[in-house]
């Protein structure tokens, strides 16, 4: 039977060799995210950070619509806040189905396609009072163009991630950087954590985590996110 309506366009995100060829593009599925993934952005955010690998306990994960990823160097100030935050992370594109069950770890990177940089746009002063009521924080993260994302780089030209930096300018002013080897639980990890919870497939993009120095954006900034020379993300707030 004839749809009742148009269907909607797939979201897609460009893909690009490391010397900017482009190599077509990735049908977006589905948007996972990773909350408290660094130490020091769990600190500044008030929660507790472990001090050691045994004592992380459970990944925080909350989820993007795949409609909010915005590949067009602008990104809107959503309406409904006055404080809006950036948080940099590193993003993983799944180019393969997981097997049914529990993901090994070490069977997860095979699932990895590509890496980029995203922008978690979180409407912070909601996110506030939803967690001071004890409330699901949704509408502070999965609103509309919420998921700024560069061009995606095959895995292969990135190689190891533990030595690589993660960064972030705003008007040309660096407020976050750290090293990927400060992530509480690595992809690997966290792959293997989602498994548990949801079935992995192909599409999907894993946006792994803030470090320190998430701040206020305002309309006409303009963000530079980037994976040292690797992968660049620009976006202008509008």
């Amino acid at each position: 039977m004839a749809d009742v309506i148009t269907a909607p366009a797939q979201p897609r995100v460009p893909v690009r060799s490391r010397t900017g060829e482009a190599l077509g593009e990735f049908p977006v599925r589905r948007i996972y995210c990773v909350g408290r993934n660094f130490a020091d952005h769990a600190r500044e955010m008030g929660a507790a950070a472990p001090a050691s690998k045994a004592e992380r306990g459970t990944p925080v994960f909350f989820m993007k619509p795949a409609d909010a990823v915005v590949t067009g160097g602008e990104a809107p100030y959503p309406p409904g806040t006055a404080d809006l935050h950036h948080e940099v992370e590193l993003v993983v594109a799944l180019g393969h189905d997981a097997p049914a069950g529990v993901l090994a770890p070490e069977d997860a990177m095979a699932l990895v396609y590509a890496y980029g940089v995203g922008l978690d746009l979180t409407r912070r002063d909601l996110q506030a009072a939803a967690k001071a009521k004890g409330l699901p924080w949704d509408i502070a993260k999965g609103f509309d163009a919420s998921a700024p994302i560069s061009a995606l780089l095959p895995a292969a030209d990135v190689g190891d991630l533990a030595s690589r930096t993660l960064s972030l300018e705003v008007n040309g002013t660096q407020r976050q950087s750290s090293g990927l080897d400060m992530l509480i639980w690595d992809v690997a990890d966290i792959l293997h954590e989602l498994s548990k919870l949801y079935a992995l497939r192909a599409g999907d993009l894993v946006f792994m985590g803030t470090p320190a120095g998430v701040a206020a954006l305002q309309p006409g900034d303009d963000c530079v996110g980037r994976l040292d020379d690797l992968i660049a993300l620009r976006c202008r707030i509008v």
